[in-house]
């Protein structure tokens, strides 16, 4: 990356690209954008609420045993220089193999020191949440911070980076758990967690990736602490095996695809690779590759179909946890300290600082205890996963860009409508080249959007799209004078 250190401005114009989020989408972004960016024509804003970048929902854990669930190989934030994490990870001394899991918080120091390293004057980091973008008379948006040490900016570029949304509430019987000091409705609350009484019993909800980091929080230290974790499926992820050289490469189909079908495919393919003697990890891995194109082939009805009868199967191959993290919730099962039931949460009482809770099971309501009683909570912990659906969402700038028809849900209510290639979609189905979007808002596009892999080229793809854009408008009247502010390296530590 050292033929893209910061040189002369040499044009007092410049295209200003606005990145509203500072987690890993937005940084990956900026990263990308800068070192793209080789006539030095961009102006990058990142707009994060916090002020600090690299943290987001993912990343802002400091448990060091909450590990990434991809291989540190994989992890580099440029599409086109895979050994760049590993290589910061040798000079930082950290002794990670290339097989191996990272602790979440290293990959958000990975990300602030990357962005360090092609930060500049081009660069500047407001602290404020975005509310609201308007268009501006001539192309642009003035994009809106309240309350934020500059509370508007204009940008001639947009790109929505604001990562995954706190999950959706827990309901019973349609009726929201109410604010109680038992109902922890962040699951990255790691004060709560940690706060909890030494023998506390917690029902965990869901049974994703985010509620085995939480089991793996609350359990550890805690040899007197009890779980109760409560999902439809009841499936947990996979797990990570030791990787051999084997690659699987699965035929893709040709012509009409529907769910059943790439099903069938799949499991046709796992037979056929477990006959060679190959795991059926690589099969999964193999086709990851293929898998956007696939889901972009899908109609509208067999998407649907997807999503109610394979994803949740697909999901627990697809996301796997690192071996370690698999081994220690082995170890709590076998003592008796985390219990898993399959069901829904049917019944939650209020009793001040605790609550009782009842499960309903596809046999009735089912014993959640040895004695067939309901459970006596200290908390009920929220790790049903990120809400999806931006209809629902109190992000006022998701509200606001609806209103202002800016932009759309897509029909499956996974994101935000737009092309393949990241240009929001407003509600007639126009795309806006200026507006885009990078990270898990293209999931119902894209169904691949929100790992690390895929986002980084997102990144790399948008970022190359804005520089080529930048190089065509600089000059030409739409660009502004630059004017200098808070910029700089440090500012990407703020």
């Amino acid at each position: 990356m050292s033929d893209s250190a910061p040189g002369p401005v040499t044009s007092p114009a410049t295209y200003r690209v606005s990145v509203v989020g500072g987690g890993a989408s937005g940084v990956l972004t900026a990263i990308n954008l800068l070192a793209a960016d080789r006539e030095h024509r961009l102006r990058v804003t990142v707009h994060e609420a916090t002020g600090i970048l690299g943290r987001g929902i993912a990343y802002g854990t400091s448990d060091p045993r909450h590990l990434l669930n991809v291989r540190a190989r994989h992890m580099s934030a440029f599409p086109d220089v895979p050994s760049d994490l590993l290589d910061w990870a040798s000079r930082t001394g950290r002794d990670v193999h290339p097989q191996g899991f990272l602790p979440r918080r290293d990959y958000a120091a990975y990300l602030q020191d990357t962005l360090a390293t092609v930060a500049d004057h081009r660069l500047t980091v407001r602290a404020g949440r975005v509310e609201d973008l308007q268009e501006v008379a001539g192309g642009g948006y003035a994009v809106h911070a309240p309350g934020g040490p500059q509370e508007s900016c204009e940008a001639d570029a947009v790109v929505l980076a604001h990562g995954n949304q706190r999950p959706r509430p827990l309901t019973v019987d349609g009726d929201e758990l109410p604010a109680a000091p038992w109902h922890v409705a962040d699951p990255w609350d790691l004060s709560r967690l940690h706060h909890l009484r030494p023998d506390a019993t917690v029902v965990v909800v869901g049974s994703g990736l985010t509620a085995v980091d939480a089991v793996i929080t609350l359990l550890t230290d805690h040899p007197r602490r009890r779980v109760v974790m409560v999902s439809r499926t009841g499936l947990l992820p996979r797990t990570h095996v030791a990787q051999l050289s084997t690659a699987w490469v699965s035929p893709v189909p040709t012509g009409r695809l529907t769910a059943d079908g790439l099903a069938a495919l799949v499991r046709e393919q796992v037979a056929a690779a477990a006959a060679q003697g190959v795991d059926w990890r690589a099969v999964v891995d193999g086709l990851r590759a293929p898998t956007q194109d696939l889901w972009s082939r899908l109609d509208l009805a067999e998407r649907t179909r997807f999503l109610a009868t394979y994803a949740r199967e697909w999901d627990v191959h697809r996301h796997r946890m690192a071996p370690e993290v698999a081994q220690a919730l082995a170890g709590f099962e076998a003592e008796g300290r985390l219990l898993r039931v399959t069901g829904r949460l049917s019944a939650v009482a209020d009793r001040g600082e605790r609550c009782t809770v009842r499960v309903r099971t596809d046999h009735g309501t089912g014993p959640t205890t040895a004695e067939g009683e309901p459970v006596l909570a200290d908390a009920v912990l929220n790790c049903t996963g990120p809400l999806t659906d931006v209809t629902r969402s109190d992000d006022p700038l998701l509200l606001a860009l609806r209103e202002r028809g800016l932009a759309a849900p897509d029909p499956l209510f996974l994101g935000l409508a737009c092309t393949t290639d990241g240009r929001l979609t407003d509600p007639e189905g126009r795309a806006r080249p200026e507006l885009l979007v990078v990270g898990p808002g293209r999931k119902g596009v894209l169904w691949e959007s929100t790992a690390i892999p895929e986002i980084r080229a997102q990144a790399a793809e948008v970022a190359h799209a804005l520089v080529a854009r930048a190089g065509r408008t600089v000059g030409v009247g739409r660009c502004r004078p630059y004017a200098p502010g808070a910029t700089g390296a440090g500012a990407a530590r703020r």
